[in-house]
Order: structure tokens, then C-alpha cells, then sequence
């Protein structure tokens, strides 16, 4: 097939678009994260630059010297895998600079929720639910963590123990009972 006929990123396209599904920063707002979130997207990074990425262009590099590149599946395949890690790399390059470490413990002993707290609460039916409010780019939705600009964290930031609050769902407006509000332990305390 003709290149004509084929799209190629140009590379100057939104490199927010690796995130894995992430949803983008909001306009003007740091990307906040704890100090694990940061550690991981950091060395995720540096895996890409370090390891990943030479690895790949040594076999883009071998695979160009055996010939016909129009038909070489390890030099297509190696071309297109270094456009993936270049296009995470710029992703990743974007969130960290602009990462805002937010240490969750430097609130232990608080009742108020702010950003890394874990929570309890109880809806109308009496049903309680815990989360922990963690940042975009390093929540895991299957342990119970939600990201600081998600509605259930917005609504219950700044509320405290024992508090009520309104959360807008599609189902109409909910009431929310602050049950509890923990953060982790300081390190070396």
C-alpha cells in the first residue's frame, strides 16, 4: 500500500492522548500527586529512556541493516513501538513537570478531608463505601481510589467527620455522611 494512503501521527498532535485513558489535567491546576504516585510515574520514565527505548532502537538498527525495510516486520514493528514510547515519554515528561507532591500525612490526626485522605461514608440507605483521593495519574479504581477532580472527591473535599454533603449523580442529588477521615502515618513515625 501506498504511504499516501496511510496516516501517520505527526507528532506535533495532543501528547496527551497516551495517558491511558486518563482524563486531561484541568485547565491552570496542578497535577497533584502523592509521593508513591510521583516514585512511579518517575520511574516509569526512566525505564522508557533507559532500557525500553535503547533496547528497541538496537533492533530498528539491526533489522535496517538486513535489507527491504518495506517488508521487514521487526523494523515496522520496532519503528512503530519507538513512536509509542516517545509519545508515553512526552506524556510523561508533561505530567511530572507539572506534578505538584502533595505528602498525605502531613495531615495525620486531621478529621478534614483534603487531598490522600481516606474516607468513610454512608449514603441514604445506610450503605458505606471507603475511598481514598489520590491523584490522576495514579489511581486504581478496583482498590477503592478516586482522583481529586472526580464529583464524589470534589464534593467531599474540605468536609470533616460527621459532616453531610450533597453529591449531584445522574440519579439526582445524593446525601453523604462523613463517617471517617484517616491519612496515612508519617514515615519514620
Amino acid at each position: 500500500m501506498s504511504k499516501a494512503f496511510t496516516k501517520e501521527p505527526s507528532g506535533d498532535e495532543d501528547d496527551d492522548e497516551d495517558g491511558g485513558g486518563l482524563p486531561p489535567l484541568p485547565a491552570g491546576t496542578k497535577n497533584y500527586m502523592t509521593p508513591a504516585g510521583y516514585a512511579a510515574l518517575r520511574a516509569e520514565l526512566l525505564a522508557l529512556i533507559d532500557v525500553e527505548r535503547p533496547k528497541i532502537v538496537e533492533i530498528v538498527h539491526w533489522a535496517a541493516s538486513n535489507g527491504d525495510r518495506s517488508e521487514n516486520g521487526d523494523y515496522l514493528y520496532g519503528k512503530k513501538r519507538l513512536r509509542e514510547i516517545d509519545r508515553r515519554i512526552r506524556f510523561l515528561t508533561k505530567r511530572l513537570d507539572r506534578a505538584e507532591v502533595a505528602d498525605p500525612s502531613a495531615h495525620h490526626g486531621h478529621d478534614q478531608i483534603f487531598f490522600g485522605a481516606t474516607v468513610t461514608y454512608a449514603n441514604s440507605r445506610g450503605e458505606e463505601r471507603t475511598i481514598t483521593i489520590k491523584g490522576i495519574d495514579e489511581v486504581d479504581h478496583l482498590a477503592g481510589e478516586v482522583s481529586w477532580i472526580s464529583p464524589i472527591a470534589r464534593a467531599l473535599l474540605k468536609a470533616r467527620e460527621g459532616d453531610e454533603v450533597r453529591l449531584q449523580t445522574p440519579g439526582g442529588v445524593e446525601t453523604l455522611e462523613v463517617l471517617e477521615v484517616r491519612y496515612p502515618a508519617p514515615a519514620g513515625g
